[in-house]
C-alpha cells in the first residue's frame, strides 16, 4: 500500500493487516508511523524514487495506491510537484501492474468535477478541475480505464467525498476535524462564507468499507463514487458539532475562500450496485465518536 501511514491508508492498514500481509511504503511528509499497525511491514520511502515501486510490487495481488500531494493550495503553488507525485507515479505504478498482473485500487476524489452543473454528481458528470490536484486526480482516474480497456489490467478508481475521522489531522485537515479542534478548544468555529454550502461528509470506516470491496469486485476498469448520498449544509454541520461537544463556543464567518464550490454531494447508486457499498456510520454517529475519541 502508498501512503500507508496517512489518514485513509492507515485504517485500511489497520483493516487488513491481521489477516493479510501488508506492505506499506510512506515518506512520512504527511503521514506518521506511530499509525502504522505492528503487523504491516513498513518502507520509509519516496514513490517518485526510481525502483521504488518496482522492487514492492513483487508478488503482490493488490496495491491500494492513497499515496498523493492532497493539498490544493500546494498544487496550485507548485504543479509540477503535485504533477510528479499524483500523476507520474501512478503511470509507474499501473506499468508494473501491466507487467505483472495485480490489481490496483486507487484514489481519485471529487475534485475531478469542479463546480456540479447538477445534484446529486453521477460519474457521468462533467470534469472540470479547478486546480492542478483535481487535474493530477482526474489523469490517473482516466489512466485506470484505459489501462484495463487496453491491457486488462484490474483496476478500480474510488472517487472520495469530504472523509473525515480519527488521524486527520494538519493543515490540510477536513473541515469536520477542523471544527472538531476548535469546538474541544473552546474556541468559536470559523466558517468560510454564510454557512450555505453544502458537502458530502463520509466516515473514514465506510471509506475503509469500499476499498475492500473494490479490491474484489468483479466490476473492474471502473470508476465509482464514495461519499453517503446525503447533503449537510456547513452552517448546520456547526451546531451539530457544538452540541454533542457540549460547549458554548460560537460561529464567526469569515471571508468566503475564493473559488469554493458552494454544493456538492455524491450520486452512490453505482457504487451500491457493483460494490454493494452501503454506507453505515450516519454524521451524528460519526461526530460523536470523533469527538469523544483518546
Amino acid at each position: 500500500m502508498t501512503g500507508g501511514a496517512g489518514f485513509v491508508g492507515s485504517h485500511l492498514v489497520d483493516a487488513l493487516a491481521e489477516e493479510n500481509t501488508v506492505t506499506v511504503v510512506d515518506d512520512l511528509s504527511s503521514g506518521s508511523q506511530t499509525h502504522i499497525h505492528e503487523d504491516a511491514k513498513f518502507v520509509h520511502a519516496d514513490i517518485t524514487a526510481p525502483d521504488v515501486l518496482a522492487e514492492l510490487t513483487n508478488s503482490v495481488d493488490v496495491v491500494f495506491h492513497e499515496a498523493a500531494v492532497v493539498s490544493v493550495t500546494e498544487s496550485i503553488d507548485n504543479p509540477p510537484t503535485s504533477h510528479e507525485v499524483n500523476t507520474d507515479a501512478t503511470l509507474t505504478l499501473l506499468e508494473l501492474a501491466r507487467e505483472r498482473n495485480f490489481r490496483v485500487v486507487l484514489a481519485s476524489s471529487a475534485a475531478i468535477y469542479g463546480h456540479p452543473q447538477t445534484l446529486p454528481i453521477s460519474e457521468s458528470h462533467s470534469k472540470n478541475p479547478t486546480s492542478p490536484y483535481g487535474l493530477d486526480k482526474l489523469t490517473i482516474d482516466h489512466y485506470a480505464r484505459i489501462y484495463h480497456d487496453l491491457y486488462d489490467v484490474e483496476t478500480v478508481a474510488l472517487r472520495y467525498f469530504n472523509i473525515y475521522g480519527p488521524r486527520q489531522s494538519g493543515e490540510y485537515a477536513g473541515v469536520i476535524s477542523i471544527f472538531r479542534d476548535q469546538a474541544l478548544a473552546g474556541d468559536d468555529l470559523t466558517i468560510e462564507g454564510d454557512g450555505s454550502q453544502t458537502r458530502d461528509f463520509v466516515h473514514i470506516d465506510d471509506v475503509v468499507d469500499a476499498n475492500i470491496a473494490a479490491a474484489t469486485t468483479d466490476y473492474v476498469g471502473e470508476a465509482y463514487n464514495i461519499g453517503t448520498g446525503h447533503e449537510t449544509r456547513i452552517d448546520e454541520l456547526t451546531e451539530t458539532i457544538i452540541k454533542v461537544a457540549d460547549t458554548s463556543a460560537s460561529v464567526t464567518h469569515v471571508t468566503p475562500r475564493a473559488g469554493d464550490i458552494e454544493a456538492s454531494v455524491a450520486d452512490i447508486s453505482k457504487a451500491r450496485e457493483k460494490l454493494g457499498f452501503t454506507p453505515s456510520v450516519s454524521l451524528n454517529k460519526g461526530i460523536r465518536n470523533l469527538l469523544t475519541e483518546t
